[in-house]
C-alpha cells in the first residue's frame, strides 16, 4: 500500500480553516469555490444549459410529439435495466402519461436482449405497440446500426445518453441529447423538463384557474386537453421539484457519475427533498431497508437503495422495479417490494458462491496470478445478471483490471471493471474486431464476444495490458489530501467540510494523514470487530473492521494514520471522530 499526498502542512505554518478548505479545492482543480459549493440548480438550469444546439433539436422534438398527441399514437420509453436507466425511465415515462400522451415503457431483459437496443428488443416494441416514436434512456449513443434498423421500418428514435460515444455517430436518430457529464437519469431529467415545460405552456396557467371548457374552446382541435388535468399539473410540478430530482440523483450516484458541476447540484438537491417524496414505492423500499426515518446520503444510495433496484433486473426483469418507483398503489408497493428485497438476497447468495468459484480458479496453479497484470476468467455457469459484481470484488481485492465473462447461447457476455491507470472500455475498443459490441465507461465496460475467439481474447487483452500498465500501476494507494499535523482538525474546519458534500465520485470525503502518538486503545461493537483509540489530544479515531489489530497496537505508539473527519453529536454535545482508512 502506497501512502501519497498532495500537500504537506506543518505546524509551524498559519493556516486557517479556510485556507485548508482552499488547499483541497485547489487540489481537485477547483479554483471557484463560491461555484463549486453553489453549482446551478438543477430547477433552474435547461437542457440547454449543456449544448446551445439542443434548442433547435428540441423544436423538432415538441413538434414531432405535439402530432403524436393530436392522433393519440404511442410513445415508447427504451430504457436501460440498472438503477440509472430504471431512474430515468420512471421520469421520463410518468412525465409522458401525465401529460396525457399514450405511453409505454419497454426493459429490454438482461439475458434475452442484453443492453440498449437489439433488434429482437426493437421487433417487440414493434409488433407489441405499434409505436409513432422511441425515446431512449441511458443508452443509444453507440447504436447507430439498431437506430437505423428501426428507422428503416418507420419508427423514429431520439436518443438520450451520457455513454462514451463510439466512432460510429448515431446519424439516424430522429434527435440526440448526450450530455456525458451527467447520469442517465440526470438527461432524462432535463429532457423531460423540457418536455414538461413545453406542453404546460400551451395549457392555461393551473394558477388563474384551468377548466376543461376553457381549454376546449382554445385547443380542441390540437386534442391536447382530454388528459391534461389540472391535478395532472400540479403533480408534474411537485415531480419536477422533489420526486424526479430524488429519481435523479439515485441514478447519478449509482452510476459513479463525477459529483461535479450541475451533477453535484442534482445530487445535493435530491437529497435534501427524499423527505418529500410522495412515490408509495420508494417509501416502501426505504422501510424494507430500515432507513425510512434517516437522512439519505449517498451512502444510502450507493449501498442500501441503488443495489436493491439493480437486483430484480440482474435476475429477472427490470420492469418490475420501474412499476415499483411509478406505482400509486399501496398494496402493489408492498408486493413488488418484498419480491425485490427477495431477489436482492439472492443476489447476495450468487454474487459470494461465484466469488468463491472464481477464487477457486485465481488460485490454481496454472492460472499463475502472481504474474497477471489483467485477470480475465471465464465459465458456463455464473450468472450474466451478476458477472459485473464478481468482476468489482475481484478488482477491490486484486486491484487489477478485471474481465468476467459467462456463456450465453453461441456467445459469452463479459463485463469489465478496472483501475485508473487502465481505460478498460478503450482497452476493448483497441481489439473491436475481436468482439460483436462493446460500450461502457473509464472503469466499467460491458461486451459480447464469440465463443470461438474466446482463447484468442484472453491471449490478445492479456499482451495488451502487460504493455500498458507498469508494476507501479499495480500498487494500490491511498491518496489523502494533506498530510498535516492533527491538531489543525478542528470544529470548525470540520463544519467547513459538511459543506463540500454530497461527496461521491470525483468529489471523495476530504481524506488526511497524520503522525498520531496513540493515547487509549480499546475496542468496540457486539462482537469487539472494531478498533477505538485516541490520540495524546484527545482526538477519538475509529477503525471498523479492525479489532483484531488492538492487541498490535499500544499506547506510547506512533502511527502514520489515514482518515477522514467527521462530527457526532450527542445530548446536543459535537465531538470529532476521525474515521481510520488505514493504519
Amino acid at each position: 500500500m502506497k501512502l501519497l499526498w498532495k500537500k504537506e502542512l506543518r505546524s509551524i505554518d498559519k493556516t486557517s480553516p479556510d485556507d485548508i478548505i482552499k488547499l483541497l479545492l485547489e487540489n481537485r482543480g477547483i479554483t471557484d469555490e463560491d461555484n463549486f459549493i453553489n453549482p446551478p440548480s438543477p430547477l433552474t438550469v435547461s437542457i440547454e444549459h449543456f449544448n446551445k444546439s439542443y434548442s433547435t433539436s428540441l423544436k423538432r422534438v415538441f413538434k414531432l410529439l405535439e402530432q403524436i398527441k393530436k392522433e393519440n399514437k404511442t410513445v415508447v420509453v427504451y430504457t436501460d435495466y440498472d438503477a440509472d436507466g430504471i431512474t430515468g425511465g420512471a421520469i421520463l415515462w410518468e412525465t409522458l402519461h401525465l401529460l396525457g400522451f399514450s405511453a409505454m415503457p419497454y426493459v429490454p431483459h438482461r439475458v434475452t436482449e442484453g443492453y440498449g437496443f437489439s433488434v429482437k428488443g426493437l421487433n417487440t416494441v414493434k409488433d407489441k405497440f405499434a409505436p409513432a416514436l422511441i425515446i431512449s434512456v441511458d443508452h443509444g449513443i453507440t447504436a447507430e446500426q439498431k437506430i437505423a434498423h428501426a428507422k428503416a421500418q418507420g419508427i423514429p428514435i431520439i436518443v438520450t445518453d451520457h455513454h462514451l460515444k463510439s466512432d460510429v455517430a448515431p446519424t439516424s436518430a430522429f434527435a440526440v441529447f448526450h450530455i456525458p457529464e451527467l447520469s442517465g437519469s440526470g438527461v432524462s431529467y432535463f429532457f423531460s423538463k423540457a418536455i414538461f415545460d413545453h406542453f404546460s405552456s400551451v395549457i392555461p396557467s393551473i394558477s388563474e384557474g384551468f377548466s376543461s371548457a376553457d381549454a376546449g374552446a382554445n385547443f380542441a382541435d390540437a386534442g391536447f386537453l382530454a388528459n391534461a388535468r389540472n391535478d395532472n399539473m400540479k403533480k408534474l410540478q411537485h415531480n419536477f421539484s422533489h420526486d424526479y430530482i430524488s429519481l435523479a440523483s439515485i441514478g447519478t450516484v449509482a452510476d459513479l457519475v463525477p459529483l461535479l458541476g450541475v451533477s453535484r447540484s442534482v445530487v445535493a438537491t435530491g437529497l435534501k427533498e427524499f423527505s418529500k417524496m410522495k412515490r408509495v414505492g420508494m417509501k416502501e423500499l426505504l422501510l424494507q431497508a430500515g432507513i425510512e426515518h434517516k437522512e439519505i446520503s449517498t451512502y444510502e444510495i450507493g449501498f442500501v437503495i441503488a443495489p436493491r433496484i439493480n437486483a430484480i433486473g440482474r435476475l429477472e426483469h427490470a420492469i418490475d422495479a420501474l412499476r415499483l418507483l411509478c406505482t400509486t398503489d399501496a398494496k402493489r408497493a408492498r408486493e413488488l417490494t418484498d419480491k425485490i428485497g427477495k431477489r436482492n438476497t439472492e443476489r447476495q447468495d450468487l454474487v459470494a458462491q461465484s466469488i468463491e468459484e472464481a477464487e477457486k480458479k485465481l488460485q490454481a496453479p496454472s492460472f499463475k496470478l502472481q504474474e497477471k497484470k489483467i485477470i480475465i476468467l471465464s465459465s458456463s455457469t455464473w450468472h450474466e445478471g451478476i458477472i459485473g459484481l464478481i468482476a468489482s470484488k475481484l478488482v477491490e481485492k486484486y486491484y487489477r483490471p478485471v474481465i468476467v465473462m459467462t456463456k450465453s447461447g453461441p456467445n459469452y457476455k463479459g463485463s469489465a471493471r478496472s483501475i485508473p491507470a487502465f481505460h478498460i472500455t478503450n482497452s476493448l475498443r483497441e481489439h473491436k474486431d475481436l468482439l460483436i459490441d462493446v460500450g461502457g465507461h473509464a472503469q466499467a465496460a460491458g461486451f459480447t464476444l464469440e465463443s470461438t475467439k474466446l482463447e484468442q481474447f484472453q491471449e490478445t487483452l492479456t499482451r495488451y495490458a502487460d504493455s500498458k500498465l507498469t508494476t507501479d500501476d499495480l500498487i494500490k494507494s491511498i491518496k489523502a489530501d494533506l498530510k498535516l499535523p492533527i491538531s489543525f482538525i478542528t470544529k470548525q474546519l470540520v463544519e467547513k467540510i459538511r459543506k463540500l458534500k454530497p461527496f461521491g465520485m470525483g468529489n471523495p470525503n476530504p481524506t488526511f494523514i497524520s503522525t498520531v502518538v496513540i493515547s487509549r486503545v480499546s475496542v468496540m461493537g457486539k462482537d469487539q470487530q472494531h478498533l477505538k483509540f485516541y490520540s495524546e489530544d484527545g482526538t477519538e479515531f475509529v477503525a471498523f473492521g479492525k479489532g483484531e489489530m488492538f492487541g498490535s497496537i499500544s499506547r506510547g505508539e506512533v502511527r502514520e494514520v489515514v482518515y477522514y473527519a467527521e462530527l457526532n453529536e450527542w445530548n446536543g454535545n459535537q465531538r470529532i471522530n476521525c474515521r481510520v482508512l488505514h493504519l
